[in-house]
Order: structure tokens, then sequence, then C-alpha cells
């Protein structure tokens, strides 16, 4: 077999493999001679079949059975042998000419086939003795505490009726019908259906005009829907709802004491506020978490600069570009409502996309250098939480991650690029600094240097925020709407960012 290298440029390589035709027939001829006496052919006794014969009979399909195991087998040998890396899967490109694909398989002509690839480049590590981060912490007081506490007391409130006009802060039992043009739409009807005025539940200016109202009264209230509702054909519409209250009921009040503890099903309000103070402990350290790890990249990405294999780049910007088109068409927005173009969308998520497949290049390099691994226990443990948001589709989802070997991969990445920061963590300087909650919670745009991050071009949402390892967190929007009804409940979004 021959190799021959025909291309090396940057980072792509194109190598041309020879296997002359003596030696394909010379394996040929090794495997009909392993099935010689296996086959069993009317009129000739076990392993008395003649090798010609046997070679008109199987020498075919034989042949194809070795062209696809070379093809399968050599790129890997022929880069391992190199000493190299593949970016992705090599291309490979031989001959469609039918004529050539018979010689090829009757061994009368020689088997050539054509490698394509990009190597990963050599990253030279470096210290990471002068990345100096700041760690901000938040001390929470009993008061933050005791106010939270609060908010989930009302979960379990009691109301009782009353006979009076409907304010602020009451529970109101209607029953509504919601019309556009006149016309009921889908979703738009509900009854016995409860609202806490001022909740905020429902679209603006809805639970304003309840107020005042008490129990038998009849309104219609008229409202106009945000544009950005997420059912199309009412986002923007003026709609009118057909209300009839049946019952107003006043709020107790609210204590926090063993008594409220026990309604949330714990034994006693010490018992509460610990866990009330461990989730709000638990939202600062991912908020702190965040903002350490992108002073971390921010970081190496100064001090690494390399070339980046095109494959993988151009793999991270297709999937960033479809979620934020996906974004503005579900939106109904343009670019220039973004306040940009598409060209400088295009400019500002390309360089993106370089960035984060050279992190991930670089996570992967200090990762591998400091024999992190992710064990067994961990992924299992993930593979637990994605079953757990998709109850009644174990099954299918167990089966996807048995048959499709990048999707164990998917869930490694992340978990390997957070094991890796924790070894960073170890080694540079990290400085704790006492901040307050709403500095902790202060909107960082502008400090990361991937402040472009689909801000300008996908509507209150980031574009998927991964690099090859996943190296930033993605922001999202969820439209939330209670039992799925349509129309007057208010879109609710959540942010996340790193």
């Amino acid at each position: 077999m021959q190799v021959i290298e025909t291309l090396a440029e940057g980072l792509k390589r194109e190598i041309k493999v020879v296997i002359p035709a003596k030696d394909m027939e010379n394996k040929l001829n090794e495997r009909l001679a392993d099935v010689k006496d296996k086959v069993r052919i009317n009129g000739f006794r076990p392993g008395k079949v003649p090798a010609g014969h046997l070679k008109k009979l199987y020498g075919k399909s034989v042949m194809v059975d070795l062209v696809n195991e070379i093809v399968r087998d050599q790129p890997t040998q022929i880069l391992s042998s190199r000493g190299e890396k593949s970016a992705t899967q090599p291309e490979i490109d031989m001959t469609e000419d039918q004529a050539e694909v018979e010689k090829i398989l009757a061994a009368q002509q020689d088997f050539e086939f054509t490698l394509s690839y990009e190597v990963l480049p050599p990253i030279e590590l470096k210290s990471n003795t002068g990345i100096k981060v700041t760690r901000e912490v938040v001390d929470i007081s009993d008061d933050e505490v005791n106010e939270q506490v609060l908010k989930v007391a009302e979960s379990a409130r009691d109301y009782a009726e009353k006979k009076g006009k409907a304010a602020n802060g009451d529970r109101v039992k209607m029953d509504y019908v919601g019309k556009v043009d006149g016309v009921a739409f889908d979703g738009g009807t509900d009854q016995d259906a409860e609202l806490v005025l001022g909740s905020g539940r429902f679209i603006p200016g809805f639970e304003d005009q309840l107020v005042g109202l008490k129990a038998g009264d009849e309104k219609t209230i008229t409202v106009t829907f945000p544009a950005d509702y997420p059912a199309k054909n009412l986002a923007g519409k003026e709609a009118t709802f057909d209300v009839t209250v049946k019952e107003v009921a006043a709020p107790a009040d609210v204590e926090i004491n063993d008594e409220l503890a026990k309604k949330l099903g714990l034994e006693s309000a010490d018992r509460l506020k610990e866990i009330v103070r461990g989730q709000i402990e638990s939202q600062y350290g991912s908020l702190t978490r965040q903002k350490l790890k992108r002073q971390i990249l921010d970081q190496l990405d100064e001090l690494y600069k390399f070339e980046t294999p095109s494959k993988l780049v151009e793999a991270e910007y297709n999937g960033i570009w479809n979620q934020v088109s996906n974004d503005l068409a579900q939106s109904g927005k343009t670019f220039e409502d973004e306040d940009t173009t598409e060209e400088k969308a295009r400019e500002e998520y390309q360089k993106l996309a370089e960035r984060r497949v050279r992190l991930g290049l670089v996570l992967s390099e200090i990762g591998e250098k400091a024999g992190v691994e992710v064990s067994e226990d961990e992924m299992q443990r993930a593979i637990y939480e994605q079953l757990r948001q998709y109850p009644g589709q174990e099954k299918q989802i167990l089966e996807f991650f048995r048959s499709q070997p990048g999707a164990a991969a998917s869930i490694r990445a992340p978990i390997f690029e957070e094991k890796v920061i924790d070894h960073l963590l170890t080694e540079i300087n990290v400085t704790d600094k006492k901040v307050t909650k709403e500095e902790l919670l202060a909107d960082e745009e502008g400090e990361a240097s991937d402040k472009a991050d689909a801000k300008k071009a996908a509507p209150k949402k980031k574009a998927a925020a991964k690099t090859e390892a996943s190296a930033e967190a993605a922001e999202g929007e969820e439209a939330a709407a209670p039992k799925k009804k349509a129309a007057p409940k208010k879109k609710a979004s959540e942010d996340s960012a790193e």
C-alpha cells in the first residue's frame, strides 16, 4: 500500500492511498481460502470446491467487503502512523465510474482513494499562574431568607370568601370568554379560573380591570396582547373578555412558624429557613461560578491564538446561526428590529464560533494533560438527569444513548469541561470579593469578550452558548402559560446567562 501526501497547507491535509491490484487479489484469495471449508455447494464435497469456482461465485461480494473494511479502518491507521489527529471525520473520495469500480472488484485495477481532513492544531500549554479572577461572594442575611420564605408561603396561603369588592391581593374566581373581532378564539375560554390580583399572571391591563368587582358582577374587559405573545394569531391584537366574577376571597396573614412549615411538608420553621437559605446559596453560587468561568475563558482566549479547524468552526457557526434564525422566526422580528444587519450578525457569530472552538480545544488539552476524566458514575447521574426531564420517554432516551456514539459524548463534554475549570481554579489566582446581591446579579454585558453573543440578532435569547466542549452556558427563554390556556395569560421568561 502506498500512502502519498498530496496537500499540506496549514491544518489541511490530503492523502492519496494506492493499494495495488495484486495486493487486493492476494487479500481476496486469503478470504476465499478461509471460507473454502465452510461453504456448501451442490456437486462438491466440503473443502473440495475449486478456487476458481469459489471466486466466480463469491469473489465480487468478498471484494466489496474488503473495500469497505479498508475504507473504514485504514484512515484511522494512517493518521495514527503519521501521529496526527483529525478534527472531524476524514472525507473519503474514490472513483464513481462504474467501469473502474468493476475492474477494482475484479482485481484488475489498483484500488485508489483520497483522504481529506484537517488536523487538530498543536497546542503548547502556557502557565496559568498569570490568570487572575475575582470571585464575588454575597452574604445572605436573615431578612433575605425570611423574605424568600414568605414568597414560598404564598403557595400555602389561605383565602376566606368576602362580600365586598375585589382589591389587589384578593383571589378572584371567574368564568371568561375571550374574543378577537367579536369571535371567540381557541384557548380564550375558562371556567372557575382563579387569579390573585396583582400577581402579574395575566397580560397587562387584565387584572387591573377586575379591581373593584364583587361576586356576581359581569364585565367586558378590553386588553391588547403583547407584540411578542407566543400565540402569533393573537400577538399585538386587541381582545375583549366577557368576565363573570363568581367569588372574591381575601388573603389570610402569613406567619413564619412551625404551622406554616408543616403545611409545606416540613417539620419546623427552622428547617424551612434552612432549606430556603440553601436554595439561595445555590442560586448565588451558580451565578458566582458563571462569572468566574467567564473571566477564565476570556483570559484563556487572550493567551491562546492559533488557527482553528475550519470544519469545526463551520459546524459551530451553523449551530449558532440556526438557533438565531429560529429565534427571529418565532418572534416575527428581523435583524433590523434588533438594530443590526444580517451581514454584521454573521460576522459576529463567525467570530464567536471561532472563539468557542479555540476555547474548546484549549480546555480539552488542559484537561488531557491534567489527567481529568469523567467517571461512569458521573455519566450515569447526568443521564439520569436527562431522563427526569422527559418522564415517560425513559426507554427511548436510553436507546438513543446506546445507539448514537455522539450522544454520550454530548453528555460527557460539559462534565469534562466543568472538571477542567475546577482544576484551573486550583492553579490560578482567585481573590474573593464581598458584593451585594444587586452587584452579583448586575449584567456583565460589555465586560465579556463575547458580549455580542446573539444580543443584537436574537430577540431576548442568546444563541446556544457552547464551545465544542460547551464552554459557555446558554441563555434561554421559556413561555409559561398556566393550564396552557392561550389567552389572557402573560408570557413569562426566565433567563440564565453565563
